[in-house]
């Protein structure tokens, strides 16, 4: 059954890593894939549990890596221990740690993938099956705000090659960025800030120390509030993120041999920084 034909069914989708040929193999054959418990109520208490079940291939599966390929309609959830699903292994310290069971419909696969522009590091991917029938690049899928739409869909349009939900480790603490810009000089944290949750002290407190943890690594932070988002994206957010761009160089994606400066005016049309201008001339 083609990824057209179910539209009927509007069910959470959960696209998860798939990092090895023998899970692979058992998606495949025996129809179930497995997530520890505490990484479910870590990552996913609130989209817990789907009703779909896709896989982000990594490296090890050549010229299907760094894709969504391919997805199934989820049957059964059950927990159960590591030894139970691998009862020839070893007793050891692990046996008893605690997974979800993820029972399948056998697998489908996408028309076409969905793509990572870049490799990154992805956990898991809570998402609709809206946008998961949608879907071009993984960006895509996220499903975190309707703020962050509302920009992505923006920084779509201009062709700023933005990666969403970025992974970035600091000396002190981890975070993910809700869109990360790569530039020749600078990399830029564009955050959404909701009013209500941010107009918390203690979570101004918590942001002022993340802020200054991610410049000290090297990034430049810009947060736009609500309001900002919602009434002023064309008078504002795009010219503060379109200059912090081009006064950074401009952007650098994947497969683009030469930096890009960005005009709102004119969406797409690659102007060549200082870089690719001397490279010109040689």
């Amino acid at each position: 059954m083609s990824i057209t034909s179910q539209k009927e069914h509007r069910g959470e989708v959960l696209v998860a890593v798939m990092n090895n040929h023998d899970d692979f193999t058992i998606a495949t054959d025996q129809h179930w894939y497995r997530i520890p418990v505490d990484s479910v109520d870590k990552f996913l208490k609130k989209r817990w549990p789907p009703q779909w079940l896709a896989f982000y291939q990594t490296k090890i599966f050549g010229h299907q890596a760094y894709t969504v390929y391919y997805y199934a309609k989820i049957n059964k959830i059950q927990q159960v221990t590591r030894l139970k699903l691998f009862p020839h292994l070893p007793k050891d310290a692990k046996a008893n740690k605690c997974y979800y069971q993820i029972l399948l419909d056998p697998l489908q696969h996408l028309p076409k993938p969905i793509i990572s522009r870049r490799w990154r590091r992805i956990v898991f991917i809570p998402t609709t099956w809206e946008k998961f029938n949608n879907a071009v690049e993984i960006n895509d899928l996220y499903d975190e705000s309707p703020l962050e739409d509302r920009l992505w869909a923006e920084l779509k349009r201009l062709q700023i090659p933005a990666e969403r939900q970025e992974f970035i480790q600091c000396p002190a603490a981890n975070y993910f960025l809700d869109f990360a810009v790569y530039c020749i000089k600078n990399k830029i944290d564009i955050e959404t800030d909701g009013d209500t949750w941010h107009a918390n002290p203690k979570q101004a407190t918590k942001d002022n120390i993340r802020d200054n943890a991610l410049e000290m690594t090297g990034w430049k932070v810009l947060r736009f509030s609500t309001g900002q988002i919602q009434e002023h994206i064309a008078d504002y957010c795009v010219p503060v993120i379109t200059q912090t761009i081009n006064h950074s160089g401009g952007v650098t994606a994947e497969g683009e041999l030469e930096p890009r400066k960005i005009d709102p005016e004119v969406p797409g049309e690659i102007q060549l920084g200082l870089f690719a201008l001397r490279n010109k001339s040689v």
